[in-house]
């Protein structure tokens, strides 16, 4: 009866030790263990052993990414409420044991540690934005990002953690705000809009007036040039009547005739001319002796000009 007890009793204590001296670390996780209150080691994923009753698991951290959501307000310089929703996504910088100890020791608890980040980060990105204007802050976005980034480095780094990645879900400002940018937008688009119209209107008529100045030269150049063939056509015209008179007047020589006869020709020729190609419907000459002897004479005194030349 006894040795049934004291084995039992046996049995319980080496159950308990072997309990107590196996620890069973998950993956993506790190054990810090401590003796006595002092650091000793770190656990790794798997089956671990220990010292029972002596060594503790002081802390077990995790060494997976993790994520944050920010939420919070900054002023701008000209004194406009932005309102920020940020993602935030560290991890563990190794499993290095330097930085363990870093992780495990440098705050009280992992609430310390994100109270202390968050506020670092909303200082960091309040810092930046009371250096801008309103206008700028919505094209200022992956600046915000790389100030951040900049200013969280070399404290993360202290802290035992990097920074993997901060993305700025939203910007917004007040309603009233909004609703006075939206004008702003809706002014400039109407300007724009404006804008573009009457530079459209400029083009066309500008067009217009160079292909109206085209047509103009071109009708120019056409009226000189028929102008100049139409001067042509009247001194061909002159100098063939001018040989015609020349050669009648010498065939009238030869044949003893009164040049009269051919002037008188020649005048009734051109009535006849008159006649077909004019372009009224009465020809008013003077038909009287008088006139007709004045003609006469005047062609005389051309062909004999003529002559001489």
């Amino acid at each position: 009866m006894n040795l049934s007890l004291e084995l039992i009793i046996f049995l319980v204590i080496l159950s308990t030790v072997i309990t107590t001296s196996v620890t069973i670390v998950q993956q993506g996780s790190v054990s810090v263990i401590t003796r006595f209150g002092k650091y000793v080691r770190c656990m790794q994923a798997g089956l671990n052993f220990k010292i029972p009753f002596i060594d503790k698991v002081y802390r077990k951290i995790s060494v997976q990414n993790r994520s944050v959501e920010l939420q919070f307000q900054a002023i701008t310089m000209d004194q406009a409420n932005v309102d920020f929703k940020a993602m935030l996504l560290y991890a563990v910088m190794d499993q290095g044991e330097e930085t363990i100890k870093k992780v495990a020791f440098k705050f009280v608890d992992q609430a310390s540690f994100m109270q202390a980040l968050v506020r670092t980060i909303e200082g960091s990105i309040r810092a930046f934005v009371a250096t801008k204007k309103q206008a700028e802050i919505l094209a200022l976005r992956q600046e915000i990002i790389l100030h951040v980034k900049e200013q969280l480095d070399n404290q993360l780094d202290d802290w035992g953690y990097h920074l993997l990645d901060l993305q700025m879900n939203d910007i917004t400002f007040d309603s009233v705000i909004m609703q006075s940018m939206a004008k702003v937008v809706a002014s400039n688009n109407l300007k724009a809009a404006a804008e573009n119209e009457g530079q459209a209107l400029f083009i066309t008529k500008t067009k217009a007036a160079e292909a109206e100045g085209t047509a103009i030269k071109i009708s120019a150049e056409a009226e000189r040039q028929a102008a100049q063939l139409r001067g042509q056509g009247i001194a061909l015209f002159r100098e063939e009547v001018a040989k015609g008179m020349a050669i009648a007047a010498k065939e009238m020589e030869t044949a003893n005739l009164e040049p009269s006869f051919i002037l008188f020709s020649m005048w009734t020729e051109a009535l006849k001319h008159f006649a077909e190609t004019g372009k009224g419907n009465t020809i008013f000459l003077d038909g009287t002796t008088d006139n007709f002897q004045r003609t006469v004479r005047e062609l005389q005194a051309t062909t004999q000009a003529n002559m001489k030349g």
